[in-house]
Order: structure tokens, then C-alpha cells, then sequence
């Protein structure tokens, strides 16, 4: 079995180094198809990253009268907190709301002199209510407004604007996966069919060897064998050469990342998972060869 392995290794070995040129074109657009696919993973790890910490910032804010008693506003809050699709609650007292006002305008001379010749608090209790899911926002709104006994509490029930960032973010999202997707799968036919003409190239230089081997009783597996480790090495080489071109545009990249996803590294995240997404590509782009080899295969060697 070791020295069948070792044969099919040689013979798909010098299939490669006999047709350097065809194997250059070949890698070349492979190189290309894996780069788009690396690209899409990272693009995909990215955007989860950023919608999740934009789904975190919105929520539903219910503002309640001044005069409104605190108990009354806690008994709302624990009602709410056991809706199904409420993920958090978080109340915020008069005193607390001031607090964080104060906190905010601290360096604006003409809000704190305006806040000190004030004598009340005018600001309202509020209570957050965070969804599960951002789509139920809409329907805990309307539960909140139906509920006809809490009406003379409650000021005004208010969604924060990251809604509509999220919405618009999510159809930027959608529409870029979409190109890539599309982007991917175009490269991927261009790889499968060169790596097709290239494999059909080389099974009719190699015809008279192939007419012998057949002559002298060779199994199927020894004469197609080469050729699949021959597309081995191409998604090899290319995967190899796809990392290493891909690495200095995340390191380049990196930085300019964390102004907008300030809790991500892309650096550290790309060699952190560097060995599975080379195994992704990797996988990837050897079934794309494998299978146009097969194709070729059948074809020509009426296998």
C-alpha cells in the first residue's frame, strides 16, 4: 500500500513539474477564488460581531410622569421582566437619571449652572427594556401601550435610533454576503474549469504512457490517482499562497477595524484561527480541483 501511495505522490508530482506553465495558470486562479473565500469567512465573523454589539445599544424606553410613585413603577418593571421576549430590564430612578445627566454635561458650563438654579429634579424615571430578539421590539411596544392601567404613569414609550442603524446595517450586510456569494461561485466555475483543461491537457501528453499502462493491465485507481494528487497540490500551493498574501491586508487593516468594533482584533482573531480557516480554504479548494480532475478523468481516460 506504501509503495502504491509513493507511486501515485511521484507520478502526480511530475504531472505538476512537467506542466509548470499550465500549473501557474491553474494555481493563479484558484489563488484568487480562495482569496475571495478567506475573505468572505472573515467578512461574515465581522459583521456578527458588529450587529451583535449594535443589538446591545438599542432598547425600548418608558418614561414615566414625575409625580408617579416609585412602587408603582417597580411593579411595571417586575411585570415586564417576565415577558418572554425580554432579555433585560433595567430601571433608572429620578435620582439616577440626574445623576448620569450630571455625569454626561459635566464639562458644559451653561447646563450645570441651569441644573444648580433648579430646585426639583426634572427629570423622569425611566425603565430599559431590552428584546431577544430586535424584531420583537415592535410587539413589546405594543404590549406596553395596551396595557390601559399604566397609561396615566407612563410619558411617552420610545425606541432608540440604533433601530433603524441595524435595520440599514442589516440590509448593507445582506447585500455585500449576496456579491460574495456570487463573487465566490463565478471564481469557483472559472477554477473548475481550468483546472479541467489543465488535467485534460495533461492526460493527452501523457497519452502514449497512459496506452501503456493500460496495455500492461494497470488499475483504474493508479492511472487517475496521479491526477487527483495533482490537484492536491494545486489547492495546496494555493492555500499556502492565499495566507500569506492575506495576512498583511488584515495586519494593514487591523487598526482602522477598532475604531468601529473597538472590543475586536483582527489581528489576533486571524492568527488565533489561522490553522482552521487554512483548513477551510484548504478544504475548499480541494474539492474544486478533485472534482474537475474526476470530470476530466471520466472524460478522457473512459474510466
Amino acid at each position: 500500500m506504501f509503495t502504491t501511495l509513493f507511486r501515485l505522490f511521484r507520478y502526480g508530482s511530475q504531472n505538476f513539474l512537467r506542466n509548470s506553465w499550465l500549473s501557474a495558470g491553474t494555481i493563479s486562479i484558484l489563488l484568487l477564488t480562495l482569496l475571495v473565500f478567506q475573505g468572505l469567512l472573515i467578512f461574515r465573523v465581522l459583521t456578527a460581531i458588529g450587529i451583535d454589539s449594535l443589538k446591545s445599544k438599542i432598547d425600548i424606553s418608558v418614561y414615566f410622569k414625575v409625580e408617579t410613585p416609585e412602587p408603582a413603577i417597580l411593579a411595571i418593571r417586575d411585570r415586564v421582566e417576565t415577558l418572554d421576549k425580554v432579555a433585560e430590564v433595567e430601571y433608572v430612578s429620578r435620582d439616577k437619571a440626574l445623576e448620569l445627566f450630571k455625569k454626561k454635561y459635566e464639562n458644559d458650563p451653561s447646563v450645570t449652572s441651569a441644573l444648580a438654579e433648579l430646585k426639583d429634579n426634572p427629570l423622569s424615571a425611566a425603565v430599559n427594556i431590552q428584546a431577544k430578539n430586535p424584531n420583537d421590539y415592535s410587539e413589546i411596544s405594543t404590549y406596553l401601550e395596551n396595557q390601559k392601567e399604566w397609561q396615566p404613569f407612563i410619558e411617552k414609550i420610545t425606541y432608540r435610533q440604533n433601530q433603524l442603524v441595524i435595520d440599514r446595517l442589516a440590509k448593507i450586510v445582506d447585500t455585500t454576503e449576496k456579491f460574495g456569494f456570487i463573487l465566490t461561485f463565478l471564481l469557483s466555475l472559472a477554477a473548475i474549469l481550468v483546472t479541467f483543461n489543465t488535467i485534460s491537457l495533461v492526460i493527452y501528453s501523457n497519452r502514449e504512457e497512459l496506452g501503456i499502462m493500460r496495455l500492461v493491465g494497470a488499475p483504474d485507481s493508479l492511472i487517475v490517482g496521479p491526477y487527483l494528487v495533482t490537484s492536491l497540490i494545486y489547492s495546496a500551493i494555493a492555500t499556502l499562497l492565499s495566507t500569506i498574501l492575506f495576512y498583511p491586508l488584515i495586519k494593514f487593516s487591523s487598526p482602522y477595524l477598532k475604531f468601529f468594533l473597538s472590543s475586536t482584533d483582527l489581528e489576533s482573531y486571524y492568527l488565533s484561527h489561522l490553522f482552521s480557516l487554512m483548513g477551510f480554504a484548504l478544504l475548499f479548494g480541494s474539492v474544486l480541483t478533485i472534482v474537475s480532475a474526476l470530470i476530466a478523468t471520466q472524460k478522457y481516460l473512459k474510466i
